[in-house]
């Protein structure tokens, strides 16, 4: 398999980093700004063409007809992506989000507007003209037009991927960390139309009820919401995949020297592409688990999402270079 497309987020990022949180009503420094793309459309597939140029990857969304969205296509045009499916619009401007960045520990705190993906509805994806072998949803809970309520589905998300899934497609989804009490309405109807699931410890634990601590158990009950080829998820410390057949893989993180970690937006997602690319070439749920690792690695020594996104080999050498948990 050698075609992807990612469907979904696209925003832009403005990166502020702070020496430290302030409390309530106090003030702290922004010591730089930085302009970047963000969400799961622009970091995955950005990460994952970087990894293998040889694969064919395609962006599927809607930005505004504004700088902001002229810039994420421009900047995923010169990465090599696909971007005909990404049209823009008049009726809402590019989703953006301030990320506020604490320098010493690349501790990062989310403010998003909610923009043109947010309007994307399964009428906008053409299902039976995709032509790839997989396509990867991202974020659910974070585009009002995806989540919304569906008599037949459960939500118009549920029904895209059923769509995928009829034309022959795998399908792939992401969340979105939010605090809320949605995850059961938004996220469990999507699961039934998944095939590979990618999701952190706590987004899982609060999809599935379980303990963000059991791997294992988010793993489970995940798959006994639907995903049926591989559930996976990442932590801090590991990350675990449990496949449809009940093989349970679990691979520690590596223990990275300090100074590494310039910030973390966006490492979930280059952890999901290294993953998504074992999916395409065949790995077992191990490499899998090494590669998305060694990818979520890179992504932290760089301060914005796909800056520190390197090729396969350079990837994976991180591994020797760095000891495991």
């Amino acid at each position: 398999m050698n075609k992807i497309s990612f469907c979904g987020s696209i925003i832009t990022d403005v990166i502020k980093m702070i020496p430290r949180w302030p409390d309530r009503g106090m003030l702290v420094p922004i010591g730089s700004v930085k302009r970047a793309v963000g969400g799961s459309v622009c970091n995955t597939a950005i990460d994952l063409k970087t990894l293998d140029p040889s694969i064919e990857v395609r962006a599927i969304g809607k930005v505004g007809d504004d700088e902001n969205g002229a810039f994420a296509v421009d900047f995923m045009r010169a990465k090599g992506i696909d971007c005909s499916l990404v049209s823009r619009t008049g009726e809402r401007p590019t989703s953006f989000t301030d990320v506020m960045t604490v320098e010493s520990t690349g501790e990062r705190t989310f403010f998003n507007l909610h923009g043109a993906d947010s309007t994307l509805v399964p009428e906008d994806v053409d299902a039976a003209a995709l032509g790839c072998d997989v396509f990867h949803f991202g974020y659910l809970l974070l585009l009002d037009g995806m989540d919304a309520p569906d008599e037949e589905y459960g939500t118009k998300a549920a029904r895209l991927l059923a769509s995928v899934q009829a034309a022959g497609v795998k399908t792939s989804v992401d969340i979105v960390s939010e605090q809320s009490e949605r995850f059961a309405r938004v996220v469990r109807p999507a699961l039934k139309y998944c095939d590979y699931c990618m999701v952190n410890e706590i987004e899982g634990a609060m999809a599935t009820g379980r303990d963000p601590d059991d791997l294992k158990g988010v793993c489970e009950g995940l798959i006994e919401l639907g995903v049926r080829e591989m559930a996976v998820v990442h932590s801090p410390g590991a990350g675990a995949a449990l496949d449809g057949a009940g093989l349970f893989t679990r691979v520690n993180s590596l223990r990275l020297p300090d100074g590494w970690i310039k910030g973390s937006v966006g490492a979930g997602d280059a952890f999901c592409a290294g993953v998504l690319y074992a999916v395409l070439r065949g790995f077992d749920a191990e490499l899998a688990l090494r590669l998305g690792s060694c990818a979520a690695a890179a992504n932290l020594s760089a301060a914005d999402s796909v800056s520190g996104a390197r090729a396969f080999a350079e990837t994976m050498s991180l591994e020797r270079r760095f000891e495991r948990r």
